[in-house]
């Protein structure tokens, strides 16, 4: 018989009795708690390692399975309260277009460990870490954590300015066995997962290995997401203590999308043709090569004309190989203290690929490839989609002369009227993190450190397209592995050195009141550097070289309280404050740290003047569970949280421009402090269960995060903070109104809701998401329409006396059950003009069986 069910959401059941709540205490992110056997789980808890005066809540693997096989543990949680999780495809693996916000925070102001080690801020170009689905194949999760006020102290991470995201890896099981599973569904969808547990063997170890293959064309274009995974751990576990090894292996393609840029029409004026051309989707043209030049592009490699921004690529994708391993031995030192280590390492390397038409990056090249560039006067030269074409201004060259240069320019680059760029990344990172915990009475004392090396490479490259052997322009070949660039626009190296200590105490004060209080250290020593700089042109608005130097932030003092109360055993009240810091990101391909700002003096007013964001964190609410009778348990949960939010970063474009779609930027930006972020908001959710048979989950959230300042574009004083609100919408003397404004990309309003019925060997699931309308320009003169999508799964288990296996289900997993269609992932465009949109996938089924042995 099929198990019900788990609830998304429970409260800490053990917390609401004194004595269990001080042995909740010991959980440390070496232990992991494991999978069910059986298809079914206890009820997930509220739970924060190491602590439950701030709001946490797990969602087990086995919940993350149904929601559909193979999904990523990012994907899953957006099941959970006051979390929004968007991509392009169902599995939530592309990590181009993913948008995570968790109480007004975006994904990179987060942070992320897996088996409590540290997966970096998540951005797409990634220079510290990698996404949680590359660290562990997904059917190996037991669980996710996410903290969604404040992450705990020891959480190893240097941008969990808002909450955390901590995936567990399962644990090799005590029984050996086989497990298996084979998905086929929608777009050639095929992914295989097997796993081998040994059991236990040698007195008192266990291990296993598991390995899964996944391949799906993209939904609207001829790309393909596919790569190979591999975990191994092992575990030996005896009085003295517990060793854990364990190592992942990914290597993975990942097609991008396209997104769509949408104009708003100024104030008294009309959309010009090229802002009306908004298409819901934009595909790739991959592998009709001969198609794309003969009917697309013009001989110089030029776009339409009438699509602007909204022109279409060749092909874009993700190209991401990852070693990841650590070894961790948690020392039983005394009955009353353990003694944990880790120690971990991290390779990565990578590529991100867009082949689009030269067009659209002739500035870039042009100082590269032409011979009379130096030569020219500036206003000869050409500008984007207009290779070939002699400006208006120009007197130097004829018609006839610009057209043969804009030729050259496509012999140059292969004939093709193509160009492929690049941004080539490596990441390896070690380092060791440390935690004693030691019981003295009513106290539970926890000290530890982490310190992580990082050395970063970021490579800008271009390559040319043979129009005679077209063969090498696919999104499933690196191009350095069958040719040498054109030429490299510039390489960044950075080192990274973080440092970050915790105390914490755990005091049970009385029988029913738990009080914790402690701090923690932020410390970053980052240095970058360009061995190649961008030739004087290629990147419009730089002065002079990109900056290199050096910039320490040191903070010592970050401090956490709360306290936890036992109501009356059904319900208990909790409330937390707590302080966090984001460091700088020490990117340098791209805009958002401060070594791509427009010139070494503004990277050095930077460094001298320039503030970490910070935040303070404040939350309090009420966890409940009441037996109803009749088999009826009814918990719940309400959270009421405050956020100021200082010094907000923001990277200002001096110049954009480029291939579309956020895949080429033609020019560099400022980095500046625009001001504060207040934020409030509040998440309810209960889930009521009547025994095995039905289960209902729903969660509502609102928030409501605001600017405090507007700030201005001008290019003196770019970006200073003002100190009044001009309100309005339009951009006024070089001021933008943000002040008083939602946060654009995050609703006010949403509301999950997952509902299980199980009757006898057949479960059906229904899991509604609705997303509030959301704002997409920072003054709020441009709205997005809210949506709702519902998915479907129905799962049928196989009798063990039918098959001889056990844990047989044959599952149906229905996205976007009733195909509606929307924007999913907004990027916000600059000041009040525009913004860029991806679509929503269709619908989409999925058939999974699945067998264990």
């Amino acid at each position: 018989m099929i198990q019900p069910s788990v609830s998304l959401i429970a409260v800490t059941l053990a917390a609401l009795t004194p004595a269990a709540a001080a042995a909740q205490q010991a959980g440390t992110p070496a232990v992991a708690s494991e999978p069910a056997t059986d298809g079914g789980a206890e009820a997930p808890t509220i739970v924060v390692t190491g602590g439950q005066t701030r709001t946490a809540v797990e969602l087990p693997g086995t919940e993350m399975q149904k929601i559909l096989p193979g999904v990523s543990p990012l994907k899953a949680i957006q099941t959970l309260p006051g979390v929004l999780y968007i991509t392009a495809d169902p599995w939530g693996n592309n990590e181009q277009n993913a948008q995570l916000f968790i109480h007004g925070f975006a994904a990179n102001q987060l942070g992320y460990t897996m088996d409590g080690i540290p997966l970096g801020d998540q951005s797409y170009g990634n220079y510290n870490g990698l996404s949680p689905q590359r660290a562990v194949i997904s059917e190996n999760v037991s669980r996710v954590i996410v903290a969604t006020g404040a992450g705990d102290l020891a959480t190893a991470s240097n941008s969990n300015l808002g909450g955390t995201v901590e995936t567990y890896s399962s644990n090799p099981l005590a029984v050996p066995g086989i497990q298996a599973a084979q998905t086929v569904g929608s777009y050639d969808t095929s992914r295989t997962f097997v796993r081998v547990d040994t059991g236990t063997f040698g007195g008192n170890n266990t291990a296993y290995v598991s390995g899964v293959r996944q391949r799906a064309r993209a939904w609207d274009f001829n790309g393909i997401q596919g790569g190979w995974q591999a975990n191994a751990k092992f575990v030996h576990d005896d009085s003295i203590g517990k060793l854990t090894l364990y190592f992942d292996y990914n290597d993975m393609t990942q097609p991008n999308e396209d997104a769509t840029t949408f104009f708003k029409p100024s104030a008294g004026g009309t959309a010009s043709a090229v802002q009306l051309y908004t298409p819901y989707t934009k595909p790739f043209f991959y592998p009709d090569f001969n198609g794309y030049r003969g009917n697309y592009l013009s001989t110089l490699g030029n776009s339409p004309a009438a699509q602007g921004g909204n022109y279409r690529n060749y092909y874009s994708d993700a190209q991401r190989t990852d070693y990841l391993a650590y070894g961790r031995y948690d020392a039983r030192l005394t009955p009353n203290a353990t003694w944990s280590n880790t120690a971990y390492y991290h390779h990565n390397d990578g590529v991100g690929v867009v082949a689009g038409p030269l067009g659209q990056s002739i500035a870039t090249a042009q100082p590269y490839l032409d011979p009379a560039y130096a030569t020219l006067p500036t206003n000869c030269r050409f500008s984007a989609n207009n290779n070939g074409v002699r400006p208006s201004a120009c007197t130097a060259l004829t018609a006839d002369q610009a057209a043969a240069a804009g030729a050259a320019l496509v012999t140059a680059t292969g004939g093709s009227g193509l160009i492929t760029r690049t941004t080539e990344y490596r990441i390896d990172r070690w380092g060791v993190i440390s935690a004693l915990d030691v019981e003295l009475g009513a106290h539970k004392i926890e000290l530890g450190g982490w310190f992580e090396h990082n050395s970063t490479t970021q490579w800008r490259r271009w390559y040319a397209v043979d129009v005679n052997n077209p063969g090498n322009s696919t999104p499933y070949i690196r191009p350095l592995e069958v040719a040498q660039p054109l030429f490299t626009q510039y390489q960044g190296e950075a080192t990274i050195e973080q440092l970050q200590l915790h105390l914490q105490d755990s005091w049970q004060a009385l029988d029913r009141l738990l009080i914790q209080a402690g701090f923690k250290t932020s410390a970053q020593w980052a240095t970058g550097r360009y061995p190649v700089q961008p030739r004087a042109g290629s990147l419009s608005g730089l002065a002079g070289g990109l900056p290199e130097g050096r910039i320490d932030t040191l903070r010592w003092f970050l401090p956490a309280v709360g306290a936890t109360f036992d109501v009356n055993g059904h319900e208990q009240l909790y409330a937390n404050a707590q302080k966090n810091l984001r460091q700088y990101q020490a990117y340098l391909a791209g805009g958002g740290g401060p070594w791509f700002t427009g010139s070494q003096a503004a990277f050095n007013a930077f460094a001298q003047s320039g503030r970490p964001e910070s935040s303070w964190t404040y939350e309090a609410g009420v966890r409940s569970r009441r037996e109803l009778g009749g088999g009826v348990t009814l918990n719940a949960q309400v959270n009421y949280y405050h956020v100021d939010f200082q010094d907000r970063l923001l990277a200002i474009s001096t110049n954009p421009g480029g291939i579309a779609g956020g895949a080429i930027t033609g020019g560099t930006s400022i980095l500046v402090n625009v001001g504060n972020v207040k934020t409030d908001g509040v998440d309810a959710a209960f889930t009521l269960r009547a025994g095995r048979i039905f289960s209902l989950y729903n969660a509502t959230s609102y928030n409501l995060s605001k600017y405090q300042r507007d700030y201005t574009s001008t290019a003196s004083g770019i970006g200073a903070a003002t100190d009044t609100c001009i309100g309005g919408y339009l951009v006024t003397g070089g001021i933008v109104p943000t002040c008083g404004k939602q946060l654009p990309g995050i609703p006010k309003w949403m509301n999950k809701t997952v509902a299980t019925l199980s009757l006898g060997p057949v479960e059906t699931q229904v899991i509604g998401d609705y997303v509030g309308a959301r704002f997409a320009t920072f003054s709020n003169d441009v709205r997005v329409p809210s949506y709702f999508l519902a998915s479907l799964r129905i799962a049928a288990r196989v009798p063990d006396d039918i098959l001889p296996l056990r844990k047989t289900e044959l599952a149906l997993n229905v996205t976007n059950l009733a195909d509606r269609k929307g924007q999913s992932t907004l990027s916000i465009g600059s000041a009040t003009n525009n913004y860029s949109a991806y679509p929503i996938p269709p619908r989409q089924w999925f058939l999974t069986l699945s067998a264990a042995y």
